[in-house]
């Protein structure tokens, strides 16, 4: 092997001017790298971030940045089909009502998803009474059970609820399982074939087109979605997977969340982001749902329900993230006070100027973490920004007992915002998100309410805090240099 490697290079060093044919190629390299991650028109920080990281690993920067950069993906058609598919109309115009409040003209204006109402709504803490709840609403279902994840796991809870699934689909009821392919890559045909047998149908959002040339494959860009819709009246989501992680039953350690259940007329707008989510993954049209009741006629209406809230969804297909400035827009609109969750803290400027300009101005801003999230670097990264909030008057608070995952928002006590995405770059700009925004200060303040118990729980961070230069800080620093593309 050795002699092979020797031979190679003196085959290699006999070549004329070889120093200069590999400059040249280099310069041909960073050439391209450069055109092609500045024509994407990210933030600079980002850019140069990409540029340097790719200029360092030559000819193998090509790759990873084919692999793992970003791309836009275009949805926009399906939106603007809607009026055709006899799904629901697209609109960016609010409704002439006191209900339409600049947050809400700003989330329908970058989603397309009206201002709505709930009849009731139901927070869900941990995954125990989650998958019961879920369970119970789909052996009610007589029509249609919809159901996306980005986490889905052939253990325990997942067997479970695929069997809840199965009896439906026997009894005749349409199901639809979504699946994304890299959350749910543990998931085999095995699993499935009960489901499949019964008569379900299962996708795959983004699967691997590794082995398709002239196609970029899609595995820096998933659905983080969770969602389920039983007869287009009942819907579930939140921060909940389905994995035995995430049920403390199971699990001593499993992970500390949050998921909804909601009824009314605001279920439309959840069903309609599942079907374009399941015509966007599968190529199909609106008329692989001919038949079923995909909007009950005797479903509630907008003025039946007492409780505002709206469907916000945020993705590649939108550079508009939405939620991320659905979140900064509230911040700078509190008076009284900002409280954050968030499993991943990874801020960007806006948002982090947002946050410590409500402190500067005497607001109560909190955000709440994991001591120790599931990765190391973002645990890192989060904890490079404590000191600027810190020194702004933000106070910090660090979850121990578990893994916190829960993602969740509010402002003064009118406004809350609870679903999938983490703040952090990946869930505004790479991850298909869904969240939900509710405006009702009874609601608001069932949540203020959980936030406040896992306060109790937590350790609050302090500004002296001594901490170890080369465990602490250098590696801070350094994760901190990666948050752009993390």
């Amino acid at each position: 092997m050795f002699a092979i490697l020797q031979g190679a290079w003196e085959w290699l060093a006999a070549i004329p001017h070889l120093t200069a044919y590999l400059i040249a190629a280099y310069t041909l390299y960073l050439l391209w790298i450069v055109l092609w991650i500045v024509l994407q028109k990210r933030e600079p920080v980002a850019t140069l971030s990409w540029v340097l990281s790719l200029a360092a690993l030559p000819y193998a920067g090509l790759l990873i940045y084919y692999l793992l950069g970003p791309q836009k993906v275009k949805r926009q058609r399906l939106r603007r089909g809607r009026s055709r598919s006899g799904m629901d109309h697209y609109s960016s115009v609010c409704p002439p009502d006191s209900d339409c409040t600049e947050l809400a003209k700003i989330a329908q204006s970058t989603t397309g998803f009206p201002p709505s109402t709930a009849t009731d709504v139901a927070w869900l803490v941990d995954g125990s009474a989650t998958y019961a709840a879920i369970i119970a609403a789909i052996a009610s279902a007589r029509d249609h059970v919809h159901v996306e994840y980005y986490i889905f796991n052939p253990d325990r809870t997942g067997t479970t609820l695929r069997d809840a699934l199965v009896e439906r689909a026997r009894a005749g009821v349409k199901v639809r399982l979504l699946l994304d392919a890299v959350g749910s890559a543990s998931v085999r045909q095995r699993f499935l074939r009960p489901l499949l047998e019964a008569g379900g149908e299962v996708a795959w959002f983004h699967p691997s087109q590794l082995l398709k040339p002239f196609k970029r494959p899609w595995l820096n860009m998933r659905t983080h979605r969770k969602i389920v819709v039983v007869d287009g009246r009942i819907a579930f989501t939140g921060g909940i997977n389905v994995t035995d992680e995430e049920d403390e039953v199971l699990r001593a350690d499993a992970y500390r969340d949050l998921h909804i259940r909601l009824e009314g007329h605001v279920v439309r707008s959840l069903q309609l982001v599942f079907v374009e989510d399941w015509i966007y993954a599968t190529g199909h049209t609106h008329g692989a749902f001919k038949g079923q009741q995909l909007w009950p006629s005797d479903m509630p209406t907008r003025a039946d329900g007492k409780i505002d809230a709206q469907v916000l969804v945020s993705g590649p297909d939108s550079s508009w993230e939405a939620i991320h400035r659905l979140q900064v827009a509230a911040i700078h609109e509190a008076t009284e006070r900002v409280w954050l969750v968030t499993p991943y803290f990874v801020p960007g400027e806006a948002a982090r100027m947002a946050l410590t300009s409500a402190a500067l101005g005497g607001l109560d801003v909190r955000l709440l973490v994991p001591q120790m999230s599931d990765s190391k670097l973002v645990t890192y990264a989060a904890r490079s920004y404590f000191d600027e909030l810190l020194e702004a008057g933000v106070r910090i608070y660090e979850y121990g007992p578990r893994m916190l995952h829960t993602k969740a928002f509010l402002a003064d006590d009118s406004v809350g915002i609870v679903g999938s995405a983490n703040f952090d770059h990946r869930s505004f700009r790479l991850n298909f998100e869904l969240s939900m925004m509710f405006r009702d200060r009874p609601l608001v303040g069932q949540l203020a309410d959980l936030i406040e118990q896992e306060l109790l729980d937590a350790q609050e961070v302090r500004f002296n805090r001594n901490r170890s230069l080369w465990r602490s800080r250098l590696p801070e620093a350094f994760a901190r240099l990666t948050s752009p593309l993390l």
